[in-house]
């Protein structure tokens, strides 16, 4: 748990992407993120940019205009910010709730929503398995909210982009060619019981110890070790 020598205000509200990408990571760091609000400095340009052009693109689309093989439905909203009741533990309600961003909301005519995260890739591969808990997690919140009336969801998947090769010329400018690919994931609200699970038992219990292979945790040993020794 916190302690009272703590640099930040421990968290409360799980980011969805945090089930993903932080809990494949190293659990110290995840550990000092939630409970002293130490985050790993990360630097990726461009990718804000890329993943609002490619949200805009889709704004007031149909389903149609994303996949053929999508129920009848349009895009509600995009960029929505959710935030779920809390979690249950065993049985018992946590301090914890989900709290994060989606990309694209979608409606169907049968009163149903789908939840939709746009991608942009080097490559078009399968990530499917990877994002499963991230997206869950939305629909977790979008099914338990913690105000207003529970939405149903029954869809959610990925919306890729992956580059192809460049067009246009010096005088016209240039572009890029894109390959638009439809993911589609299947619902396991079990599967993220159990990641949540986990999930707050390694964050409210001691710092755990530090991943072998984590660069961050690392460069700070052998930088303590190194000015330890001047």
């Amino acid at each position: 748990m916190a302690s009272s020598t703590a640099v930040g205000k421990a968290r409360e509200f799980i980011s969805p992407s945090d089930l993903t990408f932080s809990w494949g990571g190293c659990h110290r760091c995840l550990w000092l993120s939630y409970n002293h609000g130490l985050r790993t400095p990360g630097f990726m340009p461009l990718v804000g940019d890329l993943a609002t052009m490619q949200e805009n693109y889709f704004a007031g689309k149909t389903t149609s205009d994303i996949a053929p093989v999508l129920p009848a439905g349009k895009v509600l909203d995009l960029g929505g910010w959710v935030k779920s009741s809390l979690i249950p533990v065993n049985g018992s309600p946590s301090k914890y709730a989900i709290r994060g961003k989606y990309d694209l909301l979608i409606e169907f005519a049968d009163g149903t929503f789908g939840i939709i995260d746009c991608k942009f890739q080097a490559k078009d591969s399968d990530k499917t398995d990877l994002y499963q808990p991230q997206l869950e997690a939305y629909a977790f919140a979008l099914e338990n909210p913690a105000t207003g009336e529970a939405r149903k969801v029954s869809l959610m998947g990925l919306l890729v982009w992956s580059l192809l090769e460049p067009a246009g010329d010096v005088t016209k400018g240039f572009g890029l060619k894109l390959k638009h690919t439809w993911r589609p994931i299947e619902r396991n609200p079990q599967a993220l019981q159990e990641r949540l699970t986990d999930f707050i038992t390694v964050v409210d219990a001691k710092m755990p110890v530090a991943k072998p292979v984590c660069d961050m945790c690392n460069y700070l040993q052998s930088r303590k070790e190194f000015v330890g020794a001047e």
